[in-house]
């Protein structure tokens, strides 16, 4: 299979251009580029392995492939596979389908490691940037039981759920976080600016200062004089408090902690949830053994509780005990989703119950999202009303006092 080369060339009309081609070495590729009349100046063979000079990338970001792009070639490949069209031909056409230039760099790679003879799975391990261990694990069992197409096809099915809870939580959020910023820069501003303006009319009046307002004051003389204090505390507190959630002793306690605030906590369950739930029966439908998914699946929830009950459960399945008990006892997991497991385990249907489960939780999602978002909405009015209104009291007290000067 012919590798891609990376170019700069001018067109006819004097413009720079810069792509990819796809050529058995760099001379048939400046002789490709030459037949569509670009004069090349620079080429060089592409390797995903450096993605950051991807053609008309970013340095520390082209190297990225988002979720919904390697979505997309999941269902063209299921599609091209199901048609009963050979993985190496299906490889070919969507590397020459592909637009986005780091994806199909590292789709030629893939393509020419499995013409050589390496598998599928072995070929996508090489790319972790783009495919995951779901995805790796997903593929291997696809090809061991010979149902690619219909593995790489729940494989699709799977992103594209997990983009929408996604892009639901970030829509949700984004209004109250905008609200906060903005909120947060005006008592900025009045600190900052107008304050020090009417502090000079109160002191120029001659008369005692109530204390709201010379605490008010105080607060803007600190802002303007010691802001750096303030911004380097902030940044410290960020990222201790950063480092910490990310510690094995701070981890643990925040996840905890999470999962039990108020308004929030419910959310984050659920949504750990719906990963856990959905993935399981991505997995267990594409034939993946159940303590493997169980293992994949405890490093989505991305809930140390959660995993810890995972992990668990599925050291007692090694034992021979069923699923559903030790997550019951557990206490991390809500009673529909152990009775839904427990009726799966009876019957042998635990991957569409488990499917029917990340269904039913994903609308419990929904509704919460819309219902906190109507929430947040009139708590944060409730709060900057009761911020602006001791603004407002302390600054009117001393100017009424000034309109009883006779």
């Amino acid at each position: 299979m012919a590798p891609i080369f990376e170019y700069d060339a001018l067109s006819m009309d004097g413009k720079s251009r810069r792509g990819l081609v796809e050529a058995e070495n760099s001379k048939a590729a400046r002789l490709k580029l030459k037949k569509q009349g670009l004069t090349v100046t620079g080429i060089h063979e592409k390797n995903a392995a450096k993605p950051g000079a991807a053609a008309g990338g970013v340095p520390f970001l082209s190297g990225r492939v988002s979720q919904q792009d390697v979505a997309m070639m999941t269902r063209q490949l299921a599609s091209l596979i199901k048609a009963n069209i050979p993985l190496v031909e299906a490889l070919n056409a969507l590397v020459e389908q592909m637009e986005k230039p780091t994806l199909k760099v590292i789709l030629a790679q893939v393509r020419q490691d499995v013409n050589e003879g390496s598998s599928l799975a072995k070929a996508l391990v090489k790319h972790p940037k783009a495919f995951d261990n779901i995805f790796v694990n997903m593929v291997e069992a696809g090809e061991s039981s010979g149902t690619l197409g219909l593995v790489m096809l729940r494989l699709a099915e799977l992103k594209e759920a997990q983009m929408r809870l996604r892009g639901k939580v970030i829509s949700g959020m984004t209004y109250p976080v905008l609200m906060m910023g903005i909120a947060g820069i005006l008592l900025i501003a009045i600190f900052a600016f107008v304050i020090p303006q009417l502090a000079k009319v109160f002191e120029s009046m001659n008369k005692p200062i109530p204390p709201m307002t010379k605490m008010l004051m105080n607060t803007s003389d600190f802002v303007i004089n010691y802001w750096y204090i303030l911004l380097a505390a902030t940044i410290i507190g960020l990222s201790s408090f950063r480092s910490y959630i990310k510690s094995a002793v701070g981890r643990p306690k925040w996840d905890a902690f999470k999962l039990r605030a108020p308004l929030f906590g419910p959310l984050i369950r659920l949504i750990a949830m719906t990963r856990f739930s959905g993935t399981m029966a991505t997995l267990l439908g594409s034939g993946v053994p159940i303590l493997s998914a169980m293992a994949i699946s405890k490093n989505l929830v991305e809930s140390i509780p959660i995993a810890n009950a995972i992990q668990n459960a599925r050291e007692n399945i090694t034992e021979g005990q069923s699923i559903a008990d030790p997550l019951k006892k557990s206490g991390e997991f809500p009673p529909m989703v152990i009775h839904m497991i427990t009726i799966g385990e009876k019957t042998g249907e635990l991957p569409d119950m488990l499917s029917n489960v990340a269904e039913v939780i994903e609308e419990q999602v929904n509704a919460r999202i819309e219902r906190m978002t109507s929430l947040l909405e009139p708590m944060m009015i409730i709060f900057m009303g009761i911020i602006v209104g001791f603004i407002v009291i302390a600054i009117f007290v001393p100017l009424l006092d000034m309109s009883d000067i006779k």
